[in-house]
């Protein structure tokens, strides 16, 4: 795009998500911390807790929201614009892998994927909603970097676990975030035990202190610690939400209690 055709698409990107309350983008340094379980659940919660809420997946080689979220139909587009069906009541969802064919690898370089960013931003009418969770891949390329770029009252929940191997990349993450001159709302540990269902000891599988550690490192609150609950596993593959599925469980109360802090510090800022 040439410099006026990119500030008409700033305009029109600025006009479409004018009635969107609250943009959060869920990020990690690493792959493999569970940041899409993450953002799915938060989106889900957010959600039954009576929020309008909207799911934008920006994974685009690794699109995995829409199962996890269970979602069968299809976005439908008139006259250009995109309309994002509805998952469950107060989430509509939007993800890439509604317009390729399952299975089939998406191999774009940057301007693609910024192009697809724009459109999901722009072209997709989600309305007036209370949040607006954004799953991006792991690391800090182009679609975090586009996102960050384009909208200037983004914030960020950067998702750990407590290993440190896993720290040492979220730290990049923040610090990336920092960079853009973004706010970092928060930090989520996930994995951060198990609980033996035998005998109700806490195992530690990936050590622990990591979110702590980046608390006190970078002043960033903690805001959620979740266990990791085996039937996750099958919930997330079967499109399942903890929060209907897992009602009184562990792990359902922690993201209950994540969310409670993300709307106490929405409400802040």
């Amino acid at each position: 795009m040439n410099p006026k055709e990119m500030a008409e698409r700033m305009e029109t990107i600025r006009d479409n998500v004018k009635s969107i309350k609250n943009k959060i983008l869920v990020m990690s340094g690493k792959g493999g911390v569970g940041k899409t379980t993450v953002a799915v659940n938060l989106a889900l919660a957010l959600a039954d807790e009576g929020f309008k809420t909207g799911l934008m997946d920006i994974d685009l080689h690794g699109p995995n929201v829409a199962r996890m979220v269970g979602l069968k139909k299809q976005p439908e587009v008139v006259e250009g614009q995109i309309f994002p069906p509805e998952a469950l009541p107060n989430l509509k969802v939007i993800s890439i892998s509604s317009f390729v064919e399952e299975d089939a690898p998406v191999i774009w370089r940057g301007p693609m994927k910024t192009t697809a960013i724009y459109q999901f931003l722009g072209d997709v009418m989600w309305g007036e909603l209370d949040f607006l969770v954004i799953d991006s891949p792991p690391g800090t390329g182009d679609e975090p970097l586009t996102v960050l770029q384009t909208l200037t009252d983004l914030v960020a929940v950067v998702v750990t676990t407590p290993q440190a191997v896993a720290v040492q990349d979220v730290k990049r993450a923040i610090n990336f975030v920092k960079t853009m001159h973004r706010d970092i709302l928060g930090i989520v540990e996930n994995m951060s035990y198990l609980r033996c269902p035998h005998c109700g000891e806490v195992i530690r599988l990936f050590g622990e202190g990591g979110g702590k550690d980046l608390e006190n490192l970078f002043n960033i609150p903690l805001i959620g610690s979740l266990p990791f609950d085996p039937a996750l596993v099958d919930f997330s593959d079967t499109g399942k939400s903890i929060v209907t599925n897992m009602r009184g469980s562990e792990l359902e109360n922690a993201y209950r209690e994540t969310v409670r802090e993300i709307v106490k510090r929405v409400k802040v800022q």
